[in-house]
């Protein structure tokens, strides 16, 4: 494996990460306040590792191939944690290492679990910083890094890409994998700007509406007000997030094909219409549910398109507490959970495409029962499906469901009541932040073991990174000469 050019990515997102910090300089420096200095340091000194492992060296072979590009991916988020969660810590404004890492993670990944009781009582530094890690998290440094560095931008690191970028299926032959980087970048950046704009005509203040802007880009779901989007009073304000949560958690490849003038085709797009009726199917059937616990239809309504939007883009924004919700409610809460969004979104969760193919193929393999010697092909948009990425998707599901019972055991043993255990779990490794019971839209994660934080950090960054690239880590055979 080429270390030397895992080596050279890393650097690139130590300086990244480096200069990200300084916009929470900037910020503390606005509001006077000293924990400035704190990024400052750790900006500083990130980017100078960065720098030295960029120059480090002379490159002779920047070929990078699966395996190293899996790896390198891997290494950059558990490096960008690492890193990321020192001003936290240094600052005591998060005291504990493993609650700093565990906030991190989350905000990288973006979860939006939290285990802090009192968010207000973080400096502005620190409240931009979670957001700015939703927002960092949410389109994927790498692909931020292809977008900006040449030599990473050759075709071989599709690798990279496949690595990041959420779903079982990318395209094997991007033809200007850095133009198409810069173009999911600059397609992240008008949306992202468009909410904020569009906040702030609601009367949101400036500082409120970028923070909740990055944190819904990123469907990170991170708030700075301890009543979460409940602070914002305001039909209007909650509904131009929602609607927003709901844009993000669709395949950018949507988007480009809309700017390309590309209509039927970008219609044709079979996993959209799956995610919006769920949306819609899921809205109908809870606002009629919920409708004794609230004053009319409307805001029973408005408060389900909150919630399903929130939820199945793995956002995790919350305007108030849904477990005195009617079980039938809650259900179809948990199942959008595991469902995720689209492929290609900044969403987390199994995806939706995943659900689609693997229905597919349970399909054609009952007709098969019936009808052997025919020969069928699993379709998506129109087209045959290639049999890699079926074999891929029912691996993905074994090792999914693998990791899912091994870490609701472990989480377990913390002695918490089955709901609190198993929606944690669920929350974490789907990427959705908050569960049920004891960790629901009003609860946080404090009052987990280490352990069990421990395991569901491996699991934020096992849901956002897609399993593969994490678990490459654990086998020795990759990191031998080859």
């Amino acid at each position: 494996m080429n270390k030397r050019i895992i080596v050279y990515i890393l650097g690139w997102v130590l300086i990244v990460e480096g200069l990200a910090m300084q916009v929470c300089t900037v910020t503390s420096f606005i509001y006077r306040e000293h924990e400035g200095m704190y990024f400052l340091l750790t900006g500083v000194i990130s980017a100078a590792i960065g720098v030295a492992c960029v120059t480090f060296k002379k490159r002779k072979n920047m070929v990078l191939y699966q395996k190293a590009g899996f790896a390198a991916t891997a290494l950059s988020w558990i490096v960008l944690s690492l890193v990321g969660c020192l001003p936290f810590w240094l600052s005591k404004e998060i005291p504990r290492f493993t609650d700093a890492l565990f906030e991190t993670v989350s905000g990288f990944t973006t979860t939006g679990a939290s285990i802090l009781t009192d968010v207000e009582s973080l400096s502005h530094g620190m409240l931009m910083w979670r957001s700015l890690m939703n927002w960092l998290g949410g389109m994927g440094v790498i692909v931020f890094l292809l977008a900006l560095i040449p030599k990473l931008g050759g075709q071989q690191n599709i690798y990279l890409m496949k690595a990041e970028s959420p779903g079982p299926i990318i395209g094997k032959a991007v033809p200007h994998m850095r133009t198409y980087a810069a173009l999911l970048y600059g397609i992240y950046f008008g949306l992202t700007a468009l909410e904020c704009a569009l906040l702030l005509f609601g009367g949101m203040g400036f500082f409120d509406a970028v923070n909740t802007s990055f944190a819904t880009a990123g469907t990170g779901g991170f708030g700075i007000h301890n009543a979460n989007i409940a602070a914002y009073q305001s039909y209007y304000l909650q509904t131009v997030i929602a609607v927003f949560m709901m844009l993000f958690g669709i395949n950018f490849s949507f988007y480009i094909l809309l700017i390309a003038r590309k209509f039927k085709q970008a219609l044709k797009i079979e996993e959209l219409w799956f995610y919006l009726g769920i949306i819609a199917v899921s809205t109908v059937i809870i606002g009629f549910t919920i409708i004794p616990r609230y004053h009319n239809a409307h805001e029973a309504f408005h408060h389900s398109f909150f919630y399903v939007s929130s939820i199945i883009t793995t956002t995790g924004f919350g305007i108030g507490d849904i477990n005195g919700w009617p079980m039938l409610a809650k259900a179809i809460i948990l199942v959008i959970t595991f469902t995720g969004a689209m492929a290609g979104s900044t969403g987390g969760g199994f995806k939706i495409s995943r659900m689609v193919l693997l229905a597919k193929e349970a399909r054609k393999e009952l007709k098969l029962l019936v009808h052997p010697r025919n020969v069928r092909a699993v379709k998506m948009d129109g087209k045959a499906v290639d049999h890699n990425v079926m074999r891929t998707t029912s691996v993905f599901l074994v090792c999914y469901l693998g990791i899912f019972v091994m870490s609701f055991l472990l989480v377990s043993i913390d002695g918490k009541d089955f709901l609190t255990s198993f929606t944690s779990v669920a929350a974490t490794l789907n990427n959705t932040g908050p569960g049920m019971s004891l960790v629901g839209p009003v609860g946080n994660y404090s009052m987990f073991s280490n352990l069990s934080k421990y395991v569901m950090m491996f699991d934020m960054l096992a849901g956002r990174l897609e399993i593969f690239p994490l678990l490459i880590l654990f086998m020795p055979s990759i990191w031998k000469k080859s």
